[in-house]
């Protein structure tokens, strides 16, 4: 079977080279080879960049693709999350998921939002300067906390938030931790003070609260309860049946650590342009000044240049470089090539992002491209597509424009350091080479402008 073009060096470096620099290797790549090229990793992948390909590949799950499951996830996220299961039972998981985080359960989250965004920064004093990444950590986890279990002051939920900072924190930008991701023979416990072996006592430590906590919640149900565990224990699938134990605690699993680490990266390259760029921070604090005096979050969420400026932070460095892997179910033709059934086909988010022939100047940043004209999902896509497309992408896009808005309505911030940031692998996604730090010039006095949120 006759793949793409790709490099001809070894497997092994070209793992590494994936592992320790992504971005510049497919890059480099599709200068070479185009918009379809295929890397050795721990098996032949191939990569598509072009988005009448992703068009064919995302809209074609079930007919020429399968969408398989994502071994990669298993060690953090277990074999029952939505992310590592396939087929049928993934279409159940997923039916089950969706309806916390869209509509009107979804907006009622506005207040949580906004109250535990001005709790944090609240907390930031004028003049000392503050990890940005740390502090947009503290609000998307505390956010998905209370989101997710209700309370997130309980002792158990600190624990719980304690220890998946950890696990996050010193595994999530380690190459090592990259490395034993791939290569599943690394995987083996020698002990706490090994990697591997400290990794999965943390995460028992974490699936014994989860664990827990649905068993309190079991046995005390109470129907008026609106947070995400209680609507998930409530729901059933097409048969009647609920989510077992095992499959709430992946679940779970899966929103507490997708559900924050994602959107606060997002949030720190939001905030780290908007304060680089005095001209894309003006013309922000203007449109936020037009709302009045007590905007609604729903007059936030319609704002057309604070959407660009999410939209942009979202293209210009994705936090999910890829789509979820595809595998070729028959004989098909994909940017000229015939693909066999078993070959597996990713997207490269990054590389459609930074197509010169979708958006000129890719590495300038430029919200105006969103409000000059509108990107297909298939030129504009990181939240993914297709059967996979990620189950929460309303809520992390309602989530960072609350955010956004309240920090910025509140404070006067500014760049510690002003030289530029590049993106760098964290784990499976991406996030800073280096930490960003900002510092409070100025509180504003804007008693009279706290939004408002939205009922219901």
């Amino acid at each position: 079977m006759k793949l793409p073009n790709g490099p001809q060096t070894p497997q092994l470096v070209q793992i590494l080279q994936w592992i320790l620099n992504p971005m510049t290797y497919m890059e480099d790549c599709a200068r070479r080879y185009g918009d379809i090229f295929t890397l050795q990793l721990t098996s032949p992948m191939v990569f598509v960049s072009n988005p009448q390909a992703l068009q064919q590949i995302l809209t074609r799950d079930t007919k020429e693709f399968e969408a398989p499951g994502e071994p990669l996830f298993l060690p953090t996220l277990g074999e029952h999350s939505v992310i590592t299961v396939s087929g049928e039972v993934h279409r159940r998981q997923r039916q089950l998921l969706m309806p916390p985080f869209h509509g009107d359960r979804m907006r009622a989250y506005a207040q949580v939002i906004n109250k535990v965004t001005e709790e944090i920064i609240s907390q930031w004093q004028i003049g000392k300067p503050f990890c940005v990444r740390s502090a947009m950590q503290a609000i998307t986890m505390r956010i998905i906390m209370q989101a997710v279990f209700g309370l997130y002051d309980s002792p158990r939920a600190q624990a719980l938030e304690d220890i998946l900072k950890i696990m996050l924190d010193r595994g999530g930008s380690s190459p090592l931790r990259a490395l034993m991701l791939y290569f599943p023979a690394l995987q083996r416990d020698l002990g706490s003070l090994t990697p591997w072996g400290t990794f999965l006592r943390r995460r028992e430590q974490a699936y014994k609260l989860l664990y827990e906590e649905i068993q309190e919640r079991r046995e005390q149900a109470d129907s008026s309860r609106t947070d995400i565990l209680s609507l998930l224990i409530a729901a059933r699938d097409e048969a009647g049946q609920p989510m077992t134990d095992a499959e709430l605690s992946d679940e779970l699993m899966t929103l507490l650590v997708a559900g924050h680490e994602t959107t606060a990266t997002a949030l720190t390259w939001a905030l780290y342009w908007i304060h680089k760029l005095p001209a894309v921070r003006e013309k922000l604090l203007q449109e936020l000044d037009s709302l009045g005096d007590r905007p609604d979050s729903n007059s936030v969420l319609k704002l057309p240049y604070l959407n660009a400026v999410c939209y942009e932070t979202l293209r210009i460095y994705p936090v999910a470089m890829l789509t979820f892997a595809r595998v070729v179910k028959q004989p098909l033709s994909l940017c000229g090539y015939e693909l066999e059934p078993g070959t597996q086909v990713m997207g490269s988010i990054y590389l459609t992002h930074q197509r010169e022939d979708l958006y000129p100047e890719p590495k300038q940043f430029k919200p105006e491209r969103f409000l000059e004209r509108q990107f297909s999902p298939y030129e504009f896509l990181p939240f993914g597509g297709g059967a996979k497309r990620c189950i929460g992408d309303a809520f992390a896009q309602f989530e960072m424009k609350l955010v956004l808005a309240t920090i910025l309505s509140r404070l006067e911030l500014a760049l510690v350091d002003n030289s530029d940031v590049q993106p760098r692998r964290r784990g499976l996604v991406t996030g800073p080479n280096r930490p960003i730090q900002m510092v409070v010039k100025d509180r504003h006095q804007v008693q009279s402008r706290t939004l408002e949120t939205i009922s219901g």
